[in-house]
């Protein structure tokens, strides 16, 4: 049998500060949608933020399974995008990357967690605001490729 390493990975989108305001009529209502490498399977979404316009706070939580590889070796990003809700189109307010072995390294020295705040940039340029965020990574756990095979979904379940 062969298996493989893996850890839980917990995130926490908590807030955003200043965003540019991408709506000039009506209300902002932010939300954003969250990414680990180049996988679109592992996308996930918060709800809308319908109050705090350019500052919205979310609080939410969002739970991954990641391969051990991820958090030893460079290339594997964690990818934020914040967009503005609307009716014909969402509209696109800038994006957050941040190394998934970097947020690792940083947050080893702290017991395995951290918030921390990264700058919202649209291209290659700095866009305007601040995303907050915290994090925590379990501890490693080896699992058989054949359930790693049924899916990630089905065994999050089983080690809470």
């Amino acid at each position: 049998m062969s298996y493989m390493d893996c850890r839980k990975f917990d995130l926490s989108l908590i807030s955003a500060t200043d965003l540019e305001d991408v709506r000039k009529v009506f209300k902002m209502k932010v939300y954003a949608k969250v990414s680990i490498g180049s996988n679109p399977e592992t996308e996930k979404r918060t709800p809308a933020d319908k109050h705090g316009e350019m500052n919205p706070a979310w609080n939410f939580n969002m739970n991954y399974t990641i391969g051990e590889s991820m958090v030893q070796h460079h290339g594997t990003m964690l990818v934020i995008k914040l967009y503005c809700k609307r009716k014909f189109g969402d509209r696109y307010i800038g994006e957050v990357h941040a190394s998934m072995k970097e947020l690792f390294d940083e947050a080893y020295a702290y017991g395995g967690s951290m918030v921390v705040n990264f700058p919202v940039k649209k291209g290659s340029v700095n866009s305007q605001g601040v995303l907050k965020f915290s994090y925590r990574f379990g501890d490693r756990v080896s699992l058989e490729k054949v359930l790693l095979a049924e899916g990630f979904a089905n065994w999050t379940r089983y080690i809470d």
